[in-house]
Formats: C-alpha cells, sequence, structure tokens
C-alpha cells in the first residue's frame, strides 16, 4: 500500500505493535519443553483478544496462527505437536490484519544457549535486515535491499535463499510492489516511492540457495544446513524509514 494520510501511519502503527508484542511473547514462552502449537496458541489468544485476524490463515488458509518454523525448516513451518528441544534453531514470523491493516513481522533464535555458528548465522541474518532497512530512501532502487543483504551474506561467508523474499503490505498481506529478492537483480529497475509500505525480511543460509516444499504442503526446508530470518514492516519515506514492527 501506499500511505494517504496519518490514519495510515496509526493504524499500521497499531497492527505493528501487536504483532511485535505477540512475537516477544512467544519467544520469552519458547523454552525447552514447550510445545509448538502451544506457542501458537498464545497467538491466537493474542489476536482474538484485540479483534485482529491471523494472516496467514485468512490470506491463504494456513493451517495455524503463527508460522513455527524449526531446525532445517526455513520458512511456514505449522505448528504442531513438536517438543522444542534445547539446541533448536527456531524461526516464528507473526503477521496480522488488526482494522484492515496488515503488519508482519518475524525472528529466529536458539532455544537455550546458541553455538558459536549458530550466533554468527543470527548475527549476521540480523545485520543484514537492518542494513537493508537504514538504506531505504523514495526514489532508491528496490534491488538495494538485495544488493545490502547479498552483500552482508558474502562478508559474514552465508549464502541468501533465492526463493524467499520481502514484498509489499499494508491492506492485503503481499501486494504491490510484489516480491522484492533477497539477492541483487540488476534487471529489477522498480523504485521506492514516499509512502510505501514494505517488508524487509532477508533469509540467510549456511548451504543451500533454495528450499524445498515439505509433505505437508507448507513448511520450506533447507535442503542442507539451517536458515534465519529477521524480518520488519517498514514504511518508506524521503528520509529515515519508519519500522512499525
Amino acid at each position: 500500500m501506499t500511505i494517504e494520510h496519518q490514519d495510515d501511519i496509526d493504524g499500521l502503527r497499531r497492527a505493528g505493535a501487536l504483532v511485535s508484542g505477540i512475537l516477544a511473547q512467544m519467544r520469552d514462552a519458547a523454552v525447552a519443553g514447550a510445545v509448538s502449537r502451544d506457542l501458537d496458541a498464545l497467538a491466537a489468544t493474542r489476536m482474538q483478544a484485540a479483534g485482529a485476524r491471523p494472516a496467514p490463515a485468512l490470506t491463504y488458509g494456513f493451517p495455524g496462527t503463527t508460522c513455527i518454523s524449526i531446525g532445517r525448516v526455513a520458512a511456514h513451518g505449522i505448528p504442531d505437536g513438536t517438543v522444542l528441544r534445547e539446541g533448536d534453531l527456531v524461526n516464528i514470523d507473526v503477521s496480522a490484519e488488526l482494522d484492515g491493516y496488515f503488519a508482519d513481522t518475524g525472528a529466529s533464535f536458539v532455544v537455550g544457549t546458541p553455538s558459536p555458528g549458530q550466533q554468527r548465522l543470527l548475527d549476521a541474518a540480523r545485520e543484514a535486515r537492518d542494513r537493508a532497512v537504514a538504506q531505504l530512501r523514495a526514489g532508491n532502487l528496490l534491488n538495494g535491499i538485495g544488493r545490502t543483504v547479498e552483500a552482508v551474506a558474502a562478508r559474514r561467508g552465508f549464502r541468501v535463499l533465492r526463493d524467499l523474499g520481502s514484498h509489499g503490505v499494508g491492506r492485503a498481506l503481499h501486494e504491490a510492489p510484489g516480491t522484492i529478492p533477497g539477492y541483487y537483480d540488476p534487471r529489477d529497475t522498480r523504485r521506492l516511492h514516499d509512502g510505501m509500505v514494505i517488508t524487509v525480511e532477508p533469509f540467510l543460509a549456511t548451504h543451500s540457495i533454495r528450499t524445498i516444499e515439505a509433505d505437508d504442503g507448507w513448511s520450506l526446508v533447507c535442503p542442507r544446513g539451517h536458515a534465519a530470518q529477521f524480518e520488519h514492516t517498514v514504511i518508506v519515506t524521503r528520509d529515515a524509514p519508519i519500522v512499525v514492527t
């Protein structure tokens, strides 16, 4: 979407605060012994209390309130009876519609204490997101996101998952300008404009550059190694971007 008035910013901020708060609560509850389905139930309770709806279920019929991806699952993991264990790499992606506005956020973390390798992956994915957000300005090329992400990944010794990327958001979960690659595509001449609302969500991986779909029809799995993702919903302006999550 494109911001047209202050009410749009306020609505996105409310939706962003909701999904960010839910993500933080789920992260705190994701200890060894916690059950994936129970974490998802926390999100469902919070959304219902706020009068919000889970965006993946609303938009695509996803069988859960949030996406909880564990181990080699990079994205779109279905909340189920999986019990978290010490050392598990987990990604939680929370998106919701509140009063007609959609916000989307996500983060990866390790249950308990990360190994040095896990910490390097997490740090790289977070840096890629933050640097990509920082360079957002109206008039800049959209492919600056992928260029920034790819540069961080290369410097840190990781790869970018090429079949997962950022996207437009705001009045729908996925909307114009469509998919924004997490890698540099010099043929992409689209530009950011003032008021554009997008996600920035790089997926950095230890070995893979693409995922494969699991038998459940939803989960996207790294054929080798693991991946990490961090995500914000952002409003592009002529000056500093506005992060709403």
